[in-house]
């Protein structure tokens, strides 16, 4: 399928209950001491009734627990990853963000996508802007980093062009760049230098397990020091991601 193919694919529709659920538990999981029921209606500016209705049958599945009418995640999300037997990434540690960043003395992240976003759930840096995105899980624009655009090339088609087809008109030179890109990263696993990013510019590796790329692994620094040392954290990035692999298909 081509970029241009885009236009005739229709992108998986959203549910306003569906949406409303997962705002619910991403609110109540980001809490440290629980929501009320009214601070949730607020921050989904929606009324208490119908929010109590959502909250209610969350608790009577196990999604949420009530303690002093207070809210916070239940059992259900973590025993479902149990019963999956799965991590978001299981391949990297972060011992090996510490080798990485010990080697190209760069910041060095870990990423993933939720929905049309990127995370970055685990970094070695010493600059505190990437511990803050980490430390707080901070949405990021997978259209603007180097890792983003690892883990839109590894989507399903169908996903990634709804995606594309939801940014604003002002991303829409970037888009163009990341298709003209898109063939080698899909490759190579590898996206060295968008620079795309106002915090910086990136190399990002795939990460891949079961044969699907479940995150990224990327050095960030200014876009001048990227350039310059790019091919040899190209080549560091490569090495990692050869052995992350080799632990995927052991037994």
């Amino acid at each position: 399928m081509q970029p241009e193919d885009a236009l005739n694919v229709r992108g998986r529709s959203r549910h306003r209950t569906v949406d409303r659920i997962a705002a619910i538990l991403e609110l109540v999981a980001r809490s440290r001491t629980g929501l009320t029921l009214s601070g949730m209606a607020k921050e989904l500016d929606a009324p208490i009734s119908s929010t109590q209705g959502l909250v209610n049958g969350l608790v009577a599945t196990g999604y949420l627990e009530e303690h002093e009418r207070r809210y916070s995640l239940g059992s259900a999300p973590y025993l479902l990853n149990r019963l999956a037997g799965r991590q978001p990434v299981s391949t990297v540690t972060h011992a090996d963000l510490e080798d990485v960043h010990a080697s190209s003395g760069l910041t060095t992240v870990l990423s993933i996508a939720v929905g049309p976003n990127i995370f970055y759930v685990d970094y070695c840096s010493s600059d505190p802007r990437f511990a803050y995105l980490a430390e707080n899980y901070v949405r990021r624009s997978l259209i603007r980093t180097s890792g983003g655009w690892i883990l839109l090339a590894g989507m399903e088609k169908r996903d990634l062009w709804a995606y594309i087809q939801s940014l604003p008109d002002e991303d829409r030179d970037t888009v163009e760049r990341f298709f003209a890109a898109l063939p080698e990263i899909e490759q190579t696993g590898i996206c060295a230098s968008p620079n795309e990013s106002t915090d910086g510019d990136g190399v990002s590796v795939a990460v891949r397990e079961n044969g699907k790329t479940v995150a990224a692994v990327g050095v960030i620094a200014p876009h001048t020091v990227i350039t310059k040392e790019r091919d040899r954290l190209v080549a560091l990035l490569e090495q990692g991601a050869r052995s992350w692999s080799d632990r995927s298909v052991r037994p």
